[in-house]
């Protein structure tokens, strides 16, 4: 079973940084092509970057087992819209198909029922046809097309999808 600890450290930001390094090059290649996964990485999961994005409100989870470090989620709750992104799940290859995902998803619904949200959402690349039906299993529902222009030449060409919780 894996357990959660919430990234508040230095050394907790290089963990997630190096985790989204591995996981990142390993599943987007074919998505999203190398040069887009060095530039996100660099400007979203950088430890400087992860270190900004807790500092504006970003709680970031690290999720380890008796195998070490197997992936990490972060949330960003909205009090006053009911809303909360889950803006990163990312789980080792090697970590998938053991629940790990499924868990990060029940904490994530837990952080929302503490704070009295009602709708956790995501955004999901519309090329990653693994995670969009792993996320309808999950009970998370497709509402439509988002593109957003993220610097660099590069676009993220999305679906986002909602799930009550």
């Amino acid at each position: 079973m894996s357990e959660f600890k919430q990234a508040v450290t230095k050394h907790d930001f290089v963990a997630v940084a190096d985790l989204a390094r591995e996981i990142w090059t390993e599943h987007y290649y074919k998505i999203v092509g190398q040069a887009q996964i060095d530039y996100m990485l660099d400007k979203f999961q950088s430890a400087a970057a992860i270190e900004q994005q807790v500092g504006e409100g970003y709680l970031y989870y690290l999720a380890e087992d008796g195998e070490g470090l197997v992936g990490y989620f972060a949330v960003v709750p909205n009090t006053e819209a009911s809303t909360a992104l889950l803006s990163k799940i990312y789980v080792r290859k090697s970590q998938r198909g053991r629940g790990i995902g499924s868990a990060m998803v029940a904490m994530a619904e837990q952080i929302c029922r503490e704070q009295g949200i009602s709708v956790l959402w995501l955004t999901v690349n519309k090329n990653n046809s693994n995670s969009i039906a792993w996320y309808e299993r999950a009970g998370f529902i497709n509402k439509g097309a988002i593109v957003q222009d993220i610097g660099g030449g590069f676009v993220m060409d999305d679906y986002r999808m909602d799930k009550a919780v």
